[in-house]
């Protein structure tokens, strides 16, 4: 094969430090901007970002040379110093984060989960919602960052 053909979409979601509901109401659509727009500026196709006040969910589509680790702290990194300078000059983001390879034919499906986190956290806590991305990814929970 002469070409190099490359798939590579991740859906991450982190959340603020102590998960404490800081993203004010008032700026969370910066937010969400800036994030997308930092996806972009790293290079990565920005396919989808949502959440509430206290994480996100980004949907991005990564370059075959991309590491999906070095991705989340460049975007942690900047996000954090812009919501800092911009907004509320305490904020910060939690040090872990979670990352799900999804396929094409489910972005539609993930763009409307992502878009609805409003609606959707009425029922179910940050907390619950990891768990259950986590378990539906057959990954393993370790308790411990859930105190």
């Amino acid at each position: 094969m002469s070409s190099t053909y490359v798939s590579l979409n991740v859906h991450i979601v982190f959340a603020t430090k102590g998960r404490v509901p800081i993203i004010g109401e008032s700026w969370i659509q910066d937010m969400h901007n800036y994030l997308g727009g930092t996806i972009r500026g790293l290079g990565a196709t920005s396919l989808g970002v949502g959440g509430v006040a206290d994480h996100v969910h980004l949907l991005a589509g990564l370059r075959g040379n991309q590491d999906v680790s070095e991705l989340v702290r460049e975007i942690k990194k900047g996000s954090n110093h812009w919501a800092q300078e911009h907004h509320f000059p305490g904020f910060a983001w939690q040090g872990g984060y979670a990352a799900f390879s999804f396929a094409p034919k489910d972005l539609s499906s993930l763009r409307q989960y992502v878009a609805s986190q409003k609606e959707h956290h009425h029922h179910r806590s940050s907390i619950d919602e990891l768990r259950e991305l986590l378990l539906e990814a057959g990954l393993e929970i370790n308790e411990q960052f859930f105190e």
